[in-house]
């Protein structure tokens, strides 16, 4: 009896020292992200482009140092994949290869636009359709590793796909009269009518292509920025109005796509995350996140640190948990955590619509 209870003792502790040793599955098998300089994480090092951040102050706290990514650390969508169970990045399609492209690409480039013209006088990028393609590249190999389309397309069928695309298209198309004239062409109403339209083709042509599971990503409250702050802004913190409001009219637009594409494809789900809302809430309530500055870049150049990106090699504050805003126009490692962490689990209700990237893993 002493003999049969020392045997059962030994297992119980090999089998506690596996299940503390084993890691878990991720929530999803893969990540597959669509965006711009918001969640960039190298697409944008190769390309000739002033819109790159594969330099310092750049990743000043990320592991791996300058990655391309705009931030002084991680993005939101590092964030996301965390909480997802992922151990590890998901990454740049320039540089992905092999299998790893099973657990997720990201395909996100700096200065692109859901319009083909947008960000044009930065340089190099890749559009919305040109991820869509390359989206679409990723998917043959997908095919060839697990050795059919039907198994391609029932392993896709289980993955979140993230897109976070527009805000170039206000801040580098709408708002820049001397590079573009669809301010003048346009109605804030028409300029969301358009944008949604051709926004609609691509996450037709996703789920051609097998994408089941879709996170839209709202657009934040550019109009307060550093940089609208800074160039618009009589006194240099309150928020430019006149952007919000269209940034607004476009975020409504996308909320009823949310509605068009689940009612018209049964077998598929999407969700939108009210980045508007959450920016708000950091905005009006800063302390309560632990953040004290919300109306200045960490680094950059002029008035709010607003006029450009950090510069090459330039000391950024010492205090960046403490700040809304890494650069000009992007949120800094501190903030792009509450922003997943609400987009992943709903903080409130107006954070996710009709709900939250954690029970959209579930489905």
């Amino acid at each position: 009896m002493k003999m049969w209870r020392a045997v059962c003792l030994g297992l119980l502790v090999v089998g506690m020292q596996y299940v503390s040793t084993s890691k878990a599955e991720p929530q999803v098998p893969c990540y597959f992200i669509f965006g711009d300089s918001l969640v960039d994480n190298g697409n944008n090092n190769q390309l000739s482009s002033l819109a790159r951040a594969d330099y310092l102050p750049y990743g000043i706290d990320y592991p791996d140092g300058p990655t391309g990514r705009f931030c002084n650390g991680r993005t939101t969508v590092d964030f996301v994949a965390e909480l997802l169970g992922f151990d590890s990045i998901i990454g740049p399609y320039a540089s992905a290869n092999g299998d790893e492209i099973l657990q997720g690409v990201n395909y996100a480039s700096a200065a692109a636009g859901i319009r083909e013209e947008t960000g044009r006088q930065l340089g190099g990028r890749i559009t919305f359709s040109g991820q869509v393609t390359n989206y679409q590249n990723t998917v043959s190999q997908v095919v060839n590793l697990l050795g059919d389309e039907d198994s391609a397309a029932q392993y896709l069928s289980k993955c979140i796909y993230s897109i976070g695309m527009g805000s170039n298209d206000y801040l580098n198309n709408y708002f820049m009269p001397l590079y573009y004239n669809t301010g003048n062409q346009y109605t804030p109403d028409e300029y969301a009518d358009d944008l949604i339209a051709r926004y609609s083709t691509q996450l037709r042509s996703l789920y051609d292509y097998g994408a089941r599971k879709l996170v839209l990503f709202g657009i934040g409250q550019i109009g307060c920025s550093p940089n609208q702050l800074a160039q618009n802004s009589p006194d240099g913190r309150t928020c430019v109005k006149r952007v919000n409001d269209a940034n607004q009219i476009f975020n409504n637009r996308l909320i009823s796509l949310v509605d068009e594409f689940n009612n018209q494809f049964t077998d598929a789900r999407s969700i939108f995350i009210n980045s508007f809302g959450i920016n708000q809430d950091l905005l009006s309530n800063p302390g309560a996140y632990g953040l004290r500055v919300t109306n200045t870049g960490c680094c950059g150049v002029g008035r709010n640190n607003g006029q450009i990106t950090c510069l090459p090699a330039q000391t950024p504050c010492q205090n960046r948990d403490e700040y809304l805003f890494w650069d000009a126009f992007h949120p800094t490692e501190a903030a792009n955590s509450i922003i997943a962490r609400r987009a992943y689990a709903a903080q409130s209700a107006s954070d996710a619509y009709p709900f939250d990237i954690r029970r959209l893993a579930l489905l």
